[in-house]
């Protein structure tokens, strides 16, 4: 569910009508990380560096600081949630033309939203402080806004993960590369240091979870497979709340919008989520 939700969330951050709203508001669009930051950390509020960080976790916290500190000064974290929701209402127009009127659609809103309310958001700020944003009308941003709770949901479950496995921000960067997930270089857009990132990958190696070539160790792939299992189970809620059949039928009628988001050549062929990875 997480393959087929994730890219429909993920328009937010690469769509041209989402940097002409960003653009609007004042911010910068020569890359999509001053409009990113934004975009994800409004509905915490203006939230600082700090928080943000936290909640962001593998992103470095110089870059955050970097993009939210001015962010507020730019525009109100209310006026960014506007913009993103005319973001996302016009580029699924774009992406999915007469469809978004469909009654496929309609269903998929639907069960969509109704598993993002079995979604537990204690300990889970992201979640949380979408959830509390009111729901809008139309059935497409409904699915939106329901992917995003879902996905923040189970993303803040992963940060768990990765805190009980005992690996900080930028070493759940580095294991993960270990195994293979996306490039270094792709990695290296979270705004780590070569420095950091070395001294990260030194400190796993020292402990016997990646090879000195940056490779993981039979005990790194151990230990991320334990990661992504403890995600997967934190993350699962939602789906045994909404139930076999009704979770297979939202499966179904997703697919077409997921070829859809996948087949509109936004979204990067190599990302550090492994989206498309099945």
């Amino acid at each position: 569910m997480w393959h087929l939700l994730e890219p429909l969330h993920a328009v937010l951050y690469y769509a041209p009508e989402a940097f002409e709203e960003a653009a609007a508001l004042g911010y910068g669009v020569a890359e999509r990380w001053p409009s990113y930051f934004p975009y994800r950390a409004a509905p915490l509020g203006a939230a600082g560096a700090e928080r943000t960080a936290s909640a962001f976790y593998s992103f470095s916290p110089r870059m955050v600081a970097e993009h939210i500190e001015p962010a507020w000064r730019t525009a109100t974290p209310e006026a960014v949630l506007a913009a993103r929701d005319r973001a996302v209402d016009r580029a699924c127009r774009a992406i999915f033309g007469d469809r978004v009127h469909s009654s496929e659609l309609a269903e998929a809103a639907s069960l969509a939203r109704r598993a993002a309310g079995f979604a537990d958001t204690a300990g889970r700020p992201l979640a949380a402080a979408n959830t509390e944003l009111p729901w809008p009308e139309p059935a497409h941003l409904q699915l939106w806004r329901a992917a995003t709770i879902l996905r923040e949901h189970r993303g803040d479950g992963h940060l768990a993960a990765l805190l009980i496995a005992g690996l900080d921000p930028a070493e759940s960067l580095v294991s993960f590369a270990a195994m293979g997930a996306a490039s270094v270089e792709r990695f290296g857009s979270r705004g780590w240091r070569p420095e950091e990132w070395t001294a990260a990958r030194d400190r796993l190696t020292a402990c016997g979870l990646v090879h000195p070539d940056g490779t993981a160790t039979e005990a790194g792939r151990s230990l991320r497979r334990q990661v992504e299992l403890h995600t997967d189970r934190l993350a699962a809620a939602p789906w045994q709340s909404l139930g076999a059949d009704d979770t297979a039928r939202l499966a179904g009628l997703l697919g077409e919008f997921w070829v859809a988001v996948i087949g509109s050549g936004l979204l990067p062929s190599e990302t550090t989520l492994g989206i498309g990875k099945v």
